[in-house]
């Protein structure tokens, strides 16, 4: 049952954590959550602090751009307890190095862009210098 001295509707979740409340519900839907999102009386949706922990959690994978199905995965190990640190570790391991992998690849294409930047900087400089004479 949850506590209703520190449960949180949907909207003060969603503000505290910069999602949507149709976001909320979809990670609800999807199996997202490490444990039901508990319900008042009136069955609106009552989070706890534990709930928004992990809610911030599963934005940060999301952020880079973990599929839904991979956090999936992880939130199944993440059920059946101690017994599956080493597949989350490994999981974690493997999305780390895909993350690694955009950071370079944005990192080179920042670069290109910059370059490009540069050139257009220099050729928008000699025009106006070559106009002031």
């Amino acid at each position: 049952m949850t506590d209703t001295r520190t449960a949180m509707s949907i909207s003060d979740v969603a503000e505290r954590t910069g999602l949507t409340t149709h976001t909320l519900r979809y990670y609800e839907r999807e199996g997202l959550m490490l444990t039901p999102v508990g319900r008042a009386s009136s069955t609106h949706r009552r989070y706890t602090e534990a709930d928004v922990t992990w809610v911030t959690f599963l934005t940060k994978l999301r952020s880079t751009a973990m599929p839904i199905a991979t956090m999936r995965q992880y939130v199944v190990l993440a059920r059946d307890g101690d017994d599956t640190q080493a597949e989350r570790l490994e999981l974690l391991l493997l999305h780390r190095m895909a993350v690694v992998r955009q950071l370079e690849e944005m990192t080179a294409s920042l670069a290109a862009i910059d370059y490009k930047i540069d050139l257009y900087r220099q050729s928008v400089g000699q025009v106006t210098e070559g106009n002031d004479a």
